[in-house]
């Protein structure tokens, strides 16, 4: 990064750092499909408002121009932010009233396409969400025709003898999208490769309709390869069905194998759900009334497991009941979880607290939707938290020097004392957001040994389920190529 501008490289530490503190996990994959020279657009589904900028930005290798709405700009510390890292103004219509600046407008968007085109000519990298709009749907919504504008303009002005700007697809996956500690997955695929005549610029005595008509095949072929990078669904019913298919192929796969699995990655997990999206919409074009079939049988089984509040995998530990491994090693986790850690994530907790929930109160009142609660959280947070740790060290400090005044055997150290403070709210904020999920783990485990222990039987017709489901899996999965190798545990590993 060290010939992209200053502004651009600090503000991109500063957006990896808030990032880090967000997600628990962001995992990045592909970026050997990034061309080594030339310039070219980069184009993603829009599920997860600034976020998704934000990781693209910060997990890209080479210097990266966004588009974004004129209104944005607007936001005093975002806007300053903007301008900083060359984010170019989109003056959308529906941002206007009928008739309002019409061609004020038109003539700020040419400019605003011929200086991404211009960026992208030179080298650079422009990052586009060719929906227009950040939503919360399980598919890409519609596609608009600016991304197919701005790379024929691209094209147009890179200069004879350069690379041919490119258009690469990315896929964003997340989670829990707006919850703190959450899990994320940048997915860089192959660029596209478009039949020559798609490739090339309009002719420049072309008429208005063949122009537009070249536009709505590229954008066409657009909307079906981000259909296919972020494996889209009709609705979420159908994406939780897929997950848990994932799920249950995995743990009878290692049930099978006799082998221990831990929790997959993020990577495996949509790795995994890239198999199953693939082969169902493959058989539902071959097999439809088998496919329907299948997938009834498996919300079936699905349902029966929620009734026993079980994963797929837990159905296997009925072997460890007798051990008494287990049972000590679960007890002294309870010990730590619910009698040691309650004091840090106590202090956590006291401090944090009121400024976690004037957060969540004021994303949830400011932000128009789901989608939109991260960007806000994780902005806010980035200068609430560390501003209220501060506070927190201040006052103590303060406190710490009036029982000194008035106990002078108490040593003074308001600094020694805010310091500590400070660490003390900071690590037990931390702590307090994997406390929660570590929690829930423990109780989860405990459970699931007082279920297994009342309720063997329907366990055991869960696993037979299991068995047959799988079974019946395979066979409509045989002779499909689908991405990634299946590990002989069950694990799904990329492919090389």
């Amino acid at each position: 990064m060290e010939s992209l501008p200053r502004a651009y490289r600090w503000i991109t530490r500063l957006l990896r750092f808030v990032i880090r503190i967000f997600f628990r996990q962001v995992r990045v994959t592909g970026l050997r499909h990034v061309p080594e020279a030339g310039g070219g657009l980069i184009v993603a589904w829009h599920p997860n408002a600034l976020v998704d900028p934000g990781l693209i930005q910060t997990h890209f290798p080479g210097h990266i121009v966004f588009g974004a709405r004129h209104g944005l700009f607007k936001f005093p510390i975002l806007g300053s932010l903007m301008r900083a890292v060359g984010t170019v103004p989109i003056y959308r219509q529906r941002d206007f009233a009928p008739g309002e600046g019409e061609a004020e407008r038109r003539a700020n968007n040419r400019r605003s396409l011929d200086a991404l085109a211009q960026a992208v000519a030179g080298g650079s990298y422009a990052a586009l969400f060719p929906e227009g709009q950040s939503h919360d749907h399980p598919d890409v919504q519609e596609i608009k025709a600016g991304a197919a504008s701005l790379y024929y303009r691209a094209c147009e002005l890179t200069p004879e003898g350069e690379p041919q700007p490119v258009i690469l697809p990315v896929g964003l996956h997340y989670d829990e999208k707006a919850l703190f500690g959450s899990n994320a997955l940048v997915a860089y695929h192959p660029p596209l490769e478009l039949d020559p005549e798609l490739a090339r610029p309009p002719a420049p005595d072309a008429s208005k309709e063949a122009r537009r008509e070249q536009y709505r095949r590229l954008t066409d072929e657009l909307d079906r390869v981000l259909h296919e990078t972020v494996y889209g669904t009709a609705t979420w019913e159908l994406h939780h069905q897929l997950h848990r298919a994932r799920k249950l192929v995995r743990a009878e796969r290692a049930a099978r194998a006799g082998a221990a699995l831990d929790k997959p990655d993020i990577e495996e997990r949509v790795l995994g759900f890239a198999r199953f999206w693939k082969g169902y919409e493959h058989r539902l074009e071959t097999h439809p009334e088998e496919t329907r079939e299948l997938m009834e049988r498996l919300k079936r089984y699905d349902e029966d497991l929620g009734v026993l509040h079980l994963e797929d995998h837990e159905l296997d530990r009925g072997l460890q009941l007798r051990s008494l491994r287990r049972p000590v090693k679960l007890l002294a986790q309870a010990a730590l979880v619910y009698l040691l850690l309650p004091s840090l994530v106590g202090i956590g907790v006291l401090v944090n607290l009121p400024t976690a929930l004037l957060i969540l109160g004021l994303a949830k009142w400011s932000s128009k939707a789901y989608k939109d609660e991260a960007s806000f959280k994780m902005l806010v947070g980035a200068i609430a938290f560390p501003l209220t740790w501060l506070a927190a060290a201040l006052l103590v400090g303060w406190g710490q020097s009036l029982m000194h005044a008035a106990y002078p055997t108490i040593p003074q150290a308001p600094v020694l004392s805010g310091l500590l403070a400070f660490v003390l709210s900071a690590v037990g904020g931390t702590v307090a957001l994997i406390y929660v999920r570590l929690a829930r783990h423990t109780a989860r485990a405990i459970r699931v040994r007082l279920t297994r222990a009342s309720s063997e039987r329907a366990i055991g017709q869960l696993r037979r389920e299991r068995s047959v489901i799988f079974d019946r899996v395979m066979e409509m999965a045989a002779g499909l190529e689908l991405p990634g190798t299946v590990a002989e545990d069950g694990r799904i590993l990329s492919d090389p």
